[in-house]
């Protein structure tokens, strides 16, 4: 059994191991997205002109005003003092074509103050540049930037599928790691006077068992991150009744075919502001998203520059119909059945943010430790293959030789 799994072990390994090494390294970068991407492109978060800020829907009406090509599917409700106002953009159907526009970016900084535009990119777009840098970073995590097709995102299955063999082997990781109980101590020892091969192996072997349970959650959390609709949801509701979502009784419309909101972007905040007191809410409305692809409106409650949900388990969310304006339901953190709060978990404990900054530092410990133990598994395995090879080639020399005498 033991030479079977360590052969999975192997294979899974090589087979994952450039995947794991970008995905680890490059998510000890994108714990500290925000501040990095701020640092690189100031146009883009700091506002130039000082001064009372212009009210956030006068904003996003001038964004639009300015590219009737685009609509706004994401803005904040307020703008942290000294910052533009940033939002997401979609683009509209061509009325001539019945395909989308191409405007080319869909993110846009706006001075609040003045109204006028400071930057536009294309979040997530290949691209090493300064300006789209961490949003490559970002989108590479988990994606590897592989395109879609037929309505397929190919790069997150990939990465979906490879977390889900991931988990099955940190369990044979472990089975191997643990021959005996007699050999736990072993397990955990790292050589470090040995150098060489010695500390390498005991870096990947003993290095993985230390921080085993974080590597745990990690490869889980991916499942849920990638593949959360079509492999974790339905495995965890055989356990736990899960709460429907607004999204899971619509059928999506086409992008270049979108439902057009009848509800105006005031109308809902006013609703969800007005539900929130009703639930005795008390943070205001941080922010607010449309789907045109699901007909819905979605309004955030937290405090400024909090978007990300930093300790606990995220922000609390109401949807609503955006034709009809009836509720569509909410996501309430820490409500709900023992399932409903493992899913609400996936993105906290994946980014460290559960923990808030001390979760952050250590997931870019952990990024780093997971491309570490991508390299020394192949380096292992180079050691090993080139020792066989070594071994194959002397002993055909001795059978060429004994043929000989």
């Amino acid at each position: 059994m033991r030479p079977l799994l360590v052969l999975l072990h192997r294979w899974f390994g090589l087979t994952a191991a450039l995947f794991l090494f970008i995905a680890g390294a490059t998510g000890a970068v994108i714990s500290w997205d925000h501040e990095l991407d701020s640092w690189l492109n100031p146009a883009l978060y700091e506002a130039r002109t000082q001064g009372k800020a212009l009210p956030v829907l006068d904003l996003a009406a001038r964004i639009e005003a300015a590219d009737p090509r685009v609509r706004v599917t994401f803005m904040p409700m307020a703008i942290e003092p000294g910052h533009t106002f940033t939002a997401s953009v979609s683009p509209r159907p061509d009325p001539a074509t019945g395909k989308l526009f191409e405007p080319g970016y869909n993110q846009v900084a706006v001075d609040p103050v003045t109204g006028d535009i400071q930057g536009r990119r294309q979040w997530g777009e290949v691209s090493l540049s300064r300006e789209n840098l961490l949003p490559f970073l970002y989108k590479l995590h988990y994606s590897m930037h592989i395109p879609e097709g037929w309505g397929i995102d190919f790069g997150v299955w990939l990465m979906g599928l490879i977390a889900i063999a991931w988990v099955i082997d940190t369990g044979i990781a472990l089975w191997i790691s643990f021959p005996n109980w007699g050999a736990w101590r072993r397990s955990f020892a790292i050589r470090w006077r040995s150098g060489g091969h010695k500390l390498n192996f005991d870096l990947h072997r003993s290095g993985a068992m230390w921080v085993y349970l974080l590597v745990l959650m990690l490869a889980i959390t991916s499942v849920g991150m990638n593949l959360g609709g079509q492999v974790m949801r339905p495995l965890v509701s055989v356990f736990s009744t899960l709460s429907a979502s607004p999204f899971d009784s619509r059928v999506p419309h086409p992008p270049e075919k979108p439902i057009e909101p009848l509800v105006s972007l005031p109308a809902v905040v006013a609703k969800a502001q007005a539900e929130a007191r009703d639930r005795g809410w008390t943070a205001p409305a941080g922010g607010v998203f449309l789907s045109p692809e699901f007909g819905v409106w979605g309004v955030g409650f937290f405090e400024v520059g909090n978007s990300h949900g930093d300790g606990g388990l995220g922000n609390p969310w109401l949807y609503f119909d955006s034709r009809t304006g009836e509720p569509a339901g909410a996501t309430v953190p820490g409500t709900g059945s023992a399932g409903d709060i493992f899913m609400q978990s996936m993105f906290p404990l994946h980014s460290g943010r559960i923990i808030g900054l001390p979760g952050r530092i250590l997931l870019s410990f952990m990024g780093l430790m997971i491309a570490m133990l991508s390299v020394t598994g192949v380096l292992i395995w180079a050691r090993k293959r080139k020792a066989r090879v070594k071994a194959g080639a002397w002993l055909s020399r001795a059978g060429l030789s004994g043929s000989a005498g």
